[in-house]
This record gives structure tokens, sequence and C-alpha cells, in this order.
């Protein structure tokens, strides 16, 4: 059963219901309860999704064990396996309209953005895990034994899936996360547990009816909607988990390693960022400008790579935040229904008010309020683009994440100080570099302790190249081969050989 609502410009937007993918089939979670959903754009209550308890968790690991370890799933054809992806991706695409408009319902987020960007990410990478599905492969190895004992020894490796995988996603990109965790592990072949962020459930809940669809064989993909004390501590302690991959904040990440050690999981962990944004004298500015604006102020800032901290050349300081002010004052804010719309909301109240708690200590501490810095008086969890200059490196909204549309700017007047101001955070997960001299744009990119270094551009991400954080931002890789890492594990097979009594 569905529900419809009617949202700006007559888009109607499907519900779908609120319940638990387990083995194949829905259910609510088994003591009823539930959690209300809002659209973050009008405070609207628009649903109610399941709050699964432990023993709901408990059936559906139980439900992916049994379908890892079943014949059928350990016979299938790596190639096979790709070509449920590539089903899955066609239906993706086919209903890539209503899937945007029920990420933009959910999340806030402009329609255009959940169309152009969230929902062609995620077929993109369908594709992109179904490919990789059959190109596993292990080594052979030459030995060489201590003891001539006059046989032969060789060696193989092959990769086997870990198993059982707990996939726990955030709520600023929830389609796009889903098919993140889901699609690699189904291309290795293990077998998948989802919990979405309370936040933001309904895009991945619908992803499960199309998975249903794509004829993925039942138990292999489910989806547990829940608090993450509740839920998501369940996964993480189950037994028969294997692997857990997580993306959200550093210190739900640090929780989860530390449960994780007593049944010694595989983690992957990509968390928080306070990427700095690097603007060299020479840059271009009529590119540098917008490139630092867009490095910050997408999807409200609510990006894990978001440029929140600017470093100016001291010669150029005042041209450039003049000019990021003037671009983050032009922002229109609104409904992600409203075409004009180019910022939506914070998913919600909590958000919020974090968001403006860590301003107000940003301007308490001495930081420079040249635009915004406040909540926008309307109803819905809105909050004004904002550029604060002349910021320390001991404020704590340098230090703190603040997963809002605020950058911080601070001047700088010697390239050889870049490295120091960088590196002066418990993050390391994203940085640009702007100039138009290859020579500093490569010697300050090995300088700078962070997972990914963009040069002349912000937030380049692509399933190609692997992603992840050093630091505080993060254990292990996304995207790329290095997705074969996470996913499986390598065995090793030695053998002794000889001739026989014939040879």
């Amino acid at each position: 059963m569905h529900a419809m609502i009617e949202r700006a410009g007559g888009q109607a937007v499907r519900i779908p219901a609120g319940k638990l993918l387990i083995d194949g089939r829905w259910y609510d979670a088994a003591d009823g309860k539930t959690i209300a959903v809002h659209d973050p754009a009008t405070e609207e209550k628009i649903a109610d999704i399941a709050a699964a308890s432990a023993a709901d968790v408990d059936r559906a690991v139980e439900a992916a064990h049994r379908t890892f370890e079943s014949p059928a799933w350990q016979r299938m054809r790596p190639l096979d396996r790709g070509r449920l992806l590539e089903r899955l991706a066609l239906l993706v695409e086919r209903d890539a309209e209503e899937l945007a408009r029920l990420e933009t319902l959910d999340n806030g987020k402009p329609y255009g953005v959940s169309r152009n960007v969230d929902m062609k990410f995620a077929v993109d990478a369908l594709r992109y895990y179904a490919g990789w599905s059959s190109k596993m492969a292990g080594e052979y190895i030459a030995l060489s034994p201590f003891v001539d004992d006059g046989g032969t020894y060789r060696a193989y490796t092959e990769r086997k899936p870990v198993g059982v995988v707990a996939g726990i996603t955030p709520w600023n990109f929830p389609m796009g996360q889903a098919v993140q965790k889901i699609a690699p592990a189904l291309a290795f072949g293990c077998t998948i547990v989802v919990k979405p962020s309370e936040e933001a459930s309904l895009t991945t809940l619908r992803l499960g009816e199309l998975i249903l669809e794509a004829g993925i064989p039942d138990g292999a993909v489910n989806i547990v909607t829940g608090y993450g004390h509740d839920a998501g501590q369940a996964l993480v302690d189950h037994p028969l988990v294997r692997k857990i991959t997580f993306t959200g904040s550093t210190a739900t990440g640090q929780k989860i390693l530390e449960s994780s050690a007593r049944t010694m999981k595989r983690v992957t962990l990509e968390l928080g960022g306070k990427s700095p944004t690097i603007i060299l004298a020479d840059a271009d500015l009529d590119k540098a400008i917008p490139g630092a604006a867009n490095a910050i102020f997408p999807n409200s800032g609510q990006v894990c790579t978001a440029g929140s901290r600017l470093f100016i050349d001291a010669s150029i300081y005042e041209d450039v935040t003049r000019g990021v002010v003037e671009i983050a004052r032009d922002l229109r804010l609104g409904s992600g229904f409203d075409p004009a719309s180019q910022l939506g909301p914070l998913i919600s109240a909590r958000q919020l008010e974090r968001v403006a708690a860590l301003v107000d200590s940003g301007v308490e501490e001495g930081a420079e309020p040249l635009c915004g810095a406040g909540r926008e008086d309307r109803k819905g969890y809105f909050f004004k683009p904002t550029v604060l200059g002349r910021g320390r490196a001991d404020m704590r909204i340098t230090r703190e994440e603040v997963f809002g549309p605020v950058v911080l700017a601070m001047p700088f007047d010697n390239i050889r100080e870049i490295r120091a101001l960088a590196n002066d955070t418990v993050y390391g997960l994203g940085a640009s570099i702007w100039t138009r001299d290859l020579n500093n744009a490569h010697l300050l990119a090995s300088q700078i302790d962070t997972g990914t270094v963009w040069i002349n551009t912000h937030n380049v991400l692509d399933t190609a190249m692997p992603f992840g954080g050093t630091k505080l931002s993060g254990l292990g890789r996304e995207f790329g081969s290095e997705a074969i890492h996470a996913y499986t594990e390598p065995r090793a097979v030695c053998m002794r050989l000889e001739f026989g009594d014939a040879g």
C-alpha cells in the first residue's frame, strides 16, 4: 500500500510502505514500533517507518546468512550476479524521476540535484560494479621451501567474499549510499543487511521494491529501518555479520569500531571531514571563487568532503571573500520542488540547532560574519549560506565538522604555511588546491594528509577512483579496485607436487 503526497507544481510523490524487507518479504517491526518521517522543507509529517528491534535485525541477518550459504548463491556465476545488478540499474533508470521526487521529499535537496546527481550516481554505480563481478582474480606464487624434500611447491590465492555485510548509511545521499553498499557486496558474492538513517529511509525502501522486481534472490538484500542505538547496534554486534561498511559521523564510527573488535569484524568507515580549500595567489579567480562556493554550499553543506575551511593567500583575501559572499547572498533557499530553489533545508531540527550553535560560537570567538550566519525566517529547517571571515585555528568552528552551508575563511602569507594549516585537524578526507602552477599543485598535494586532493576542482567523485579518509575521517577505501579488498578476503592454497611412481 502506497500513500501519495502532492508538492509544488502538482508533483505527486508516492510514499512506499514503511516496512522491513527480510528474506524477500515485507514486515512490520516485531513489536509494532514506528518512527515518524517529516518533510524537512515543511516540517510536515509525511510517513511512518518501522523501528526495527534486535529481534528484527536477527531475522534479517539470519536470512542473509542462509542465502549466502545456500548452494544456489554459492554456485551463481559472477556474470549472473552482474546481470542482476544491471537489471536493477535498468529499473532505477526507468523510475529515476519517481525516485528523485521521493528523495527530495525525504531529504529536502532540490529535485534537479536528486534527479541529475543522486539517481545518475546510483545507476552508474550499479553498472560499474556489475562489470566488476567477473573481474576478481587471485595470483600464482612460486614458493621457496626451507628444506628440499624432493617435492615442488606451488601456491595460488583466490578472493573469497567475506559473507554477510552490514551496510549502515547516512541521510545526506540516501539512495546513492544504499547503492554504494549494496552493489559491491552483491558483485563480489556477499549478502547484505542495510540499515538506512532513520532521518531519510524512503528511497532505500523503494529501492528494496525494485530489488525484488529485479529478481535478486530472497535474503541477498535485506533492509531494516530504525534507530542507530537499536537496529544499528544490533547489526554491529551480531555474530553472523562478518563485515561492516558505515558512512556517517566520526563519533558513531568510533563506537562501531570499538564494538566490532569483540568479534573481529572487517570494517570500512567513511567518516567526517573538515576539508581545506586552498587558493594560491596565482589562481584563476574566475574559477577559484565559484569553485570555493561550490565546495561548501551544494546539498546545503551536508557533504562529508565540503570545503569548510577556506585558506586564501593574503594578497587576494579580500577579492576572494567578496566573491564568495556575493555568490552566497544570491543563492535561493526553498522547497526542493520549486525550480527556482538552489539550496534546500537541513535534514532536521536537531541539525539546524547544531549548525546555528557552531556559527554562534565562531562569532563569539571573533570570526567576522560576512553574510548569512542565521536561520531563514520561514517554516522548515533552513539555514542561510554563511561566510565567516578572519578565522583562527583555535576556534571551535575551525575544529568541528559543521555539516551545513558554512565556510570559514582564513588568510595566509606564505605558501610554506599551507602544510601546517591544512593538516591542523583531526580529519583527513579531502582537500582542494587552486593554482595555475603545477609545481605548487603537485608539491602541495603530496604534503596534505588526506584521502583525496583535488586540483582546480572540488568534490569530484567517481566510482572508478578510490575514496576514503585518513586520521579520524575513517578506515579503508570504497570505489575502484579497492572495493575488492573491502568485500573479499584472500585465501592461499599451497600444494606439494611430485611425480607418481609411473613418472
